[in-house]
């Protein structure tokens, strides 16, 4: 089994900072790529960044400039650095990988974790 779990959320006040992380544990035998989703009340999910296993990184135009996403493979975690936060941030966010589990043959699959609350006041 696979476990995605995630810290980090809080209350900010706008202009504030946010780190998240989301560490993966179970019987993991490659992580491919991470991704960063959000979700306010009442709007679809939307990604936020996502990050290769290669290094490279995609943002929303809302975050660019201002979210970076970032990986450290030894630890089988992801991190999202948000700055410069607005109220618009608010939302859960939620992390995502496509992880590899040996069965025979490696296979991918996509895994979500909990979802973390971010509020940003005004």
């Amino acid at each position: 089994q696979v476990q995605l779990v995630e810290s980090g959320g809080g209350l900010v006040q706008a202009g504030g900072s946010l780190r998240l992380s989301c560490t993966a544990s179970g019987s993991i035998t490659s992580i491919n790529a991470w991704a960063w989703y959000r979700q306010a009340p009442g709007k679809q999910r939307e990604l936020v960044a996502a990050i290769t296993s290669g290094g490279h990184t995609n943002y929303a135009d809302s975050v660019k400039g201002r979210f970076t996403i970032s990986r450290d493979n030894a630890k089988n975690t992801a991190y999202l650095q948000m700055n410069s936060l607005k109220p618009e941030d608010t939302a859960v966010y939620y992390c995502n990988a496509n992880i590899g589990v040996y069965s025979g043959s490696v296979y991918y699959t996509n895994y979500w974790g909990q979802g973390t609350q971010v509020t940003v006041t005004s």
